[in-house]
């Protein structure tokens, strides 16, 4: 399996996960009577808790605002705690409060609201939820065609790295992953490190990875 296959493969099982979050999601608020309520959505909790581990940090769903009648704003996102059952994230989800959390400024959902199927917005510090260097994979969630939210999964950077670490060292020279800003998320150089900007250079093939939004920078 080259590198490319690999980093592919890594990017398909997050959205792999996703796209059954997803799908668990629209039935849930097409076939709930009366309206999808935040209670309806603890029946994705067996779900989510199943797919989280080393890999996904967090993982759950993002309503839009308006979306359910009993809480104008929603998360039902977990965390992945190695060391005992799965955290609910507690965020201040009321607008009148001054450290109210307005989801709807961040990429990860605005991407997929705008119609973007697959998103990677990252790495950034994730101060809300985990205060690491994280990557947020995310897709639109659509019921009868409108979008409902958004289903999301945390990756920590040093996890995604780790993991494609051994077969980036297999190669010559210096080779590293970039999202679509350029941004460098996995290196074998310390010339490049994570989060570093990666502008283009006449000295590196850029390779873009299928429709995850990354591409592989190898030296000339």
């Amino acid at each position: 399996m080259t590198i490319v296959d690999r980093i592919q493969a890594l990017a398909d099982h997050v959205f792999g996960t996703l796209d059954e979050v997803r799908d668990a999601t629209a039935r849930l608020a097409a076939t709930t009577d009366g309206g999808l309520r935040s209670t309806d959505l603890a029946r994705l909790r067996p779900l989510l808790f199943e797919r989280l581990g080393p890999l996904i940090a967090g993982l759950g769903f993002i309503a839009l605002p308006g979306l359910l009648p009993d809480s104008a704003w929603y998360l039902e996102w977990w965390q992945y705690d190695p060391d005992g059952p799965p955290k609910q994230l507690a965020a201040e989800l009321d607008p009148a409060q001054p450290t109210f959390y307005d989801y709807t400024q961040w990429a990860w959902f605005t991407h997929p609201q705008n119609g973007l199927e697959r998103s990677i917005c990252g790495p950034y510090v994730d101060y809300l939820c985990t205060d690491e260097y994280s990557l947020t994979f995310s897709v639109p969630v659509l019921v009868g065609g409108a979008f409902v939210g958004v289903a999301a999964a945390d990756v920590f950077v040093r996890t995604f790295e780790t993991t494609l670490l051994p077969a980036l060292k297999e190669l010559p020279g210096q080779t590293f992953v970039t999202n679509n800003e350029g941004r460098v998320i996995a290196s074998n150089t310390a010339r490049w490190i994570s989060g570093s900007v990666f502008r283009g250079s006449p000295a590196h093939t850029t390779q873009p990875i299928g429709r995850t939004g990354l591409s592989l920078v190898t030296a000339r």
